[in-house]
C-alpha cells in the first residue's frame, strides 16, 4: 500500500519547476491562512491517517497538558484548555503540516518565574498572570512575522538542526525511563535524571509489572511502526489500558492517569494590575524568543521530512495566532512540543487536521467521559515517547557529514551535548554561536591565489595547484575568495603585497580578480586605499576584474571608486589582460609567441 503522504506538486512539464504551494497560490489575506490551503488540497486517502494519529496524539495531550500547567504554576485543568485552543489556532494560521503545540517544559519555569512571586498564591490571578504573557508573546510573534524577521532561522544549519534533535531526543529518553521502570526520580536536568535513575535501579526501586506492561507497549510499537494498515502507537496504548483495567494492575503499583477534571474554557480578558506590567512584558518577551527558537528548529526540521515548504514568516504568525488565542481563552504561553510532534508523525499524521482531532477529542473528554483514560498507564505513555523519540535520532546523514566536512560534524555534537547539558535553547545558541565564529573564521583568513594561463585549459587558475601556468611578464592577477571586511582587510592588505614581491617579473599592473567579493566595508575600503598607496609609490597600477556591481556602487559611495578612477575596473579578467597587453606592446609580442598561451 502506498504512503499517501502529502507530496509537493510535480512539475508541469519537463525544463518547469511548480511553484511553492503557498507562494503562487496565496493571496491577499488567504496567504495568511495556511490552513484553509491544505483544506483546498486535502485528500480524503489522508483522513484514516488523520483521524487515527488525533487519538494516539489524545492519549499523549491530557497527561502533559496538566502536569505542564502545574510546572508552570496554575492549576491543572487550564493546561488543558492551554491545549486544545493552540491546536485550533495553529491549524488555521500554522504553516507546517504536523506540528503539534501545546504547553511545553522549556517554558514552565519562564512562565513560573512570573506568576509565582506576583499571585500570592491565588489561582485566579495566577492564571491572569499567564494569560496575559501568552497574549504578550502572541502579539510579538504575530509583529514579528508581519514584519519578516523569520529570516533569523536561516542560522540554524542542517548540523544544528540534527544537533538539536539528537539532543532533544536524548533528553527525551532520560526523563521516561523512570516512568518505563514504574519510578520517579527527584531530579530536574537530564545528567542528574540519569545519575538518579542509576541509583533508583540499584536500590531496587524497580516495579517488575509496570516495566513488562511499558517493556511490551514499546516492543509492541516498535513491531507495528513500519505498518501502514496499522496504527501501532493506538493499538498499544489501547491494549495497555485495557490490560490493566481488566487485570486490575493498578494495585500492584502500576501508575495510572486517573479521572480528569470537567469544563471547557471561555472567553476571558486577562486583567492584571499595573504593577505586574513590567514582569509579564518582559516574561511574556522571553516566552516569545523561546518558543520562536524551539518552533523554528522543529518546524524546519519536518518540514524536510514531508517534503514540504515552511515560510518562517508564517510560522511566528501561527505561533503567535496560537498564543494570543488561548491567552483570551485561559490558557498560558505555548510552544511546538518536541515529544508530541514526533508521536503525531509515528501515528501517521499527514496534516494539522491531526491536531484538530486531538483538540476536539480533549474537548469531548472533558465534558463526556471523564474516566474514560482512567486506567491509561503511565508506563505505556513513557513508552509512547521513547519510541518517538527514538525516531529522532539522526546517525546516517551525521555519518555523511562526519566523511565530508568534519568541522560541521563536531558543530552537531557540540549541539547535541549543549542541548542535553544546558537546556534547548542555550544548547541551540551554543552551536549558532561556534557556527557564527566558524564563519568568521573562514571570512577572516580566506582563499587567495595568484593566476595563470594553463596550456590546453581556458581561464586563467591557480599557479600553486598548476605549476606549469604561465605568467604574463608585469602583471599580477590576484584572487581573493571572500567579502572585503574589517576583520580580513590586512589579510588582504598583505596577501596582495606578498602577490607582487614573489612576482618574478617587475611589476605594471596588480589587478585584483573580485567576482568573488560580495561586499566591502568602511574598513576595507580604507585597506584598498593604503594598498593603492603603496602600489602607486611603486609604479604599480591597481585595478579590478569582475567586481559586482553592488560592490562597485559602495566603492562610489565611500569615495573610493572616482579616486581610482573607473579605466581601473574591467568587467571581465579577459578585458584586464587585453587591456593590459595593448598598454604595452612589447610584452603581448613576447606573450603572443606561444599561441598555446594568447588569448
Amino acid at each position: 500500500m502506498s504512503d499517501s503522504r502529502p507530496a509537493s506538486p510535480a512539475p508541469p512539464e519537463p525544463g518547469r519547476l511548480a511553484a511553492r504551494r503557498g507562494a503562487a497560490e496565496a493571496t491577499g489575506w488567504r496567504k495568511w491562512l495556511p490552513g484553509l490551503q491544505t483544506l483546498s488540497h486535502y485528500q480524503l486517502a489522508w483522513l484514516r491517517h488523520d483521524v487515527a494519529a488525533g487519538l494516539v496524539l489524545t492519549t499523549m495531550l491530557v497527561p502533559v497538558g496538566i502536569a505542564y500547567a502545574v510546572a508552570s504554576g496554575v492549576p491543572g485543568i487550564y493546561g488543558l484548555y492551554a491545549t486544545i485552543i493552540p491546536l485550533l489556532a495553529y491549524a488555521l494560521f500554522g504553516p507546517s503540516r504536523i506540528l503539534v503545540l501545546g504547553p511545553d517544559s522549556s517554558l514552565a519555569a519562564l512562565i513560573l518565574a512570573v506568576v509565582l512571586p506576583l499571585s500570592g498564591g491565588d489561582p485566579l490571578r495566577a492564571v491572569a498572570l499567564a494569560s496575559m504573557m501568552a497574549v504578550v508573546s502572541g502579539v510579538l510573534c504575530i509583529l514579528a512575522g508581519v514584519a519578516r524577521l523569520g529570516f533569523v532561522t536561516e542560522l540554524l544549519s542542517k548540523p544544528i538542526r540534527y544537533g538539536y534533535m539528537n539532543g532533544i531526543a536524548l533528553t527525551v529518553l532520560i526523563s521516561q525511563l523512570p516512568k518505563l521502570f514504574g519510578f520517579s526520580v527527584d531530579a530536574d536536568d537530564p545528567l542528574h535524571k540519569v545519575w538518579a535513575f542509576v541509583q533508583a535501579l540499584l536500590a531496587g526501586k524497580t516495579n517488575a509489572v509496570a516495566l513488562m506492561v511499558g517493556g511490551g507497549t514499546l516492543v509492541l510499537i516498535m513491531l507495528l511502526k513500519r505498518s501502514q494498515r496499522l496504527p501501532g502507537v493506538l493499538i498499544a496504548v489501547i491494549g495497555a489500558t485495557a490490560l490493566v483495567a481488566t487485570l486490575g494492575l493498578d494495585n500492584y503499583g502500576v501508575s495510572i492517569l486517573g479521572s480528569l477534571p470537567q469544563g471547557l474554557p471561555a472567553f476571558a480578558i486577562p486583567w492584571i494590575t499595573p504593577a505586574d506590567v513590567v514582569p509579564v512584558l518582559m516574561g511574556g518577551f522571553a516566552v516569545a524568543i523561546v518558543s520562536f527558537a524551539d518552533t523554528s528548529v522543529l518546524s524546519r526540521t519536518y518540514a524536510e521530512k514531508t517534503a514540504s515548504h515552511v515560510d518562517p514568516n508564517q510560522e511566528m504568525v501561527g505561533l503567535g495566532a496560537a498564543n494570543l488565542a488561548t491567552g483570551f481563552f485561559q490558557g498560558f504561553p505555548i510552544s511546538s512540543s518536541s515529544s508530541r510532534t514526533p508521536v503525531a508523525e509515528a501515528a501517521g499524521a499527514r496534516t494539522q487536521l491531526t491536531s484538530v482531532v486531538g483538540a476536539l477529542a480533549v474537548a469531548l473528554l472533558l465534558l463526556l467521559a471523564p474516566n474514560l483514560l482512567q486506567y491509561l498507564p503511565n508506563t505505556a505513555l513513557a513508552a509512547v515517547v521513547i519510541a518517538a523519540a527514538i525516531g529522532l535520532f539522526e546517525i546516517a546523514d551525521l555519518q555523511r557529514i562526519y566523511r565530508i566536512q568534519r568541522w560541521e560534524f563536531w558543530l552537531s555534537i557540540v549541539c547535541c551535548i549543549g542541548v542535553v547539558v544546558l537546556g534547548a535553547i542555550p544548547g541551540i545558541g551554543l552551536a549558532i554561536l561556534l557556527a557564527v565564529i566558524e564563519f568568521l573564521w573562514d571570512g577572516w583568513r580566506p582563499d587567495s591565489a595568484v593566476l595563470g594561463r594553463v596550456k590546453g585549459v581556458n581561464g586563467y587558475h591557480d599557479i600553486l595547484r598548476y605549476p606549469d601556468a604561465r605568467l604574463i611578464p608585469g602583471l599580477v592577477l590576484f584572487r581573493w575568495a571572500a567579502p572585503l571586511f574589517f576583520a580580513n582587510a590586512e589579510w588582504f592588505h598583505e596577501r596582495a603585497l606578498d602577490a607582487v614581491a614573489a612576482s618574478p617579473t617587475p611589476v605594471r599592473w596588480l589587478v585584483v580578480t573580485a567576482e568573488p567579493v560580495t561586499s566591502v566595508d568602511v574598513t576595507a575600503a580604507d585597506i584598498v586605499g593604503k594598498l593603492d598607496e603603496t602600489l602607486q609609490a611603486a609604479g604599480i597600477e591597481l585595478c579590478f576584474a569582475e567586481m559586482k556591481d553592488p560592490v562597485q556602487d559602495k566603492l562610489k559611495r565611500f569615495g573610493l571608486f572616482s579616486r581610482l578612477g573607473a579605466e581601473v575596473f574591467f568587467p571581465t579578467i579577459g578585458e584586464a589582460v587585453n587591456t593590459y597587453l595593448r598598454t604595452y606592446p612589447e610584452v603581448a609580442a613576447q606573450w603572443r609567441k606561444n599561441k598555446e598561451f594568447s588569448q
